[in-house]
């Protein structure tokens, strides 16, 4: 399976943005898609996932301002975020998770990384 991010760009605190992740070739060969971030000078860290069952899991730094839904008619996963902060800048990335359920937060659990998006926020 090959993914493709996009959707980042320059925004403004408090405002909102959606990121896509397009997925083609064999999705049916993942458990389930997650978004991952890394800002500079830090270590790239777990945003939010979806599992092939529909369960989502997100970073408690996230939680109720990001929501990560899927299209399977257009193999695309998308992160609505809102309420974005100046600490939401990074780049991000989306995977396929190959791993089980209690690694779904965990970055060697994904694999067939896209390019990232970069998502900046200004205060």
């Amino acid at each position: 399976v090959q993914l493709q991010a996009s959707g980042g760009g320059l925004v403004q605190a408090e405002d909102s943005l959606r990121l896509s992740c397009a997925a083609s070739g064999r999705t049916s060969s993942t458990n389930g898609i997650g978004w991952f971030r890394q800002a500079p000078g830090k270590e790239r860290e777990f945003v939010a996932a979806i599992r092939y069952n529909g369960y989502t899991y997100y970073a408690d730094s996230v939680k109720g301002r990001f929501t990560i839904s899927r299209d399977n008619a257009k193999n695309t996963v998308y992160l609505q975020m809102n309420n974005l902060k100046p600490e939401d800048t990074a780049v991000y990335y989306c995977a396929a998770h190959r791993g089980i359920l209690s690694t779904v937060r965990v970055d060697s659990s994904y694999g067939n990384w896209g390019p990232g998006t970069l998502v900046t926020v200004s205060s």
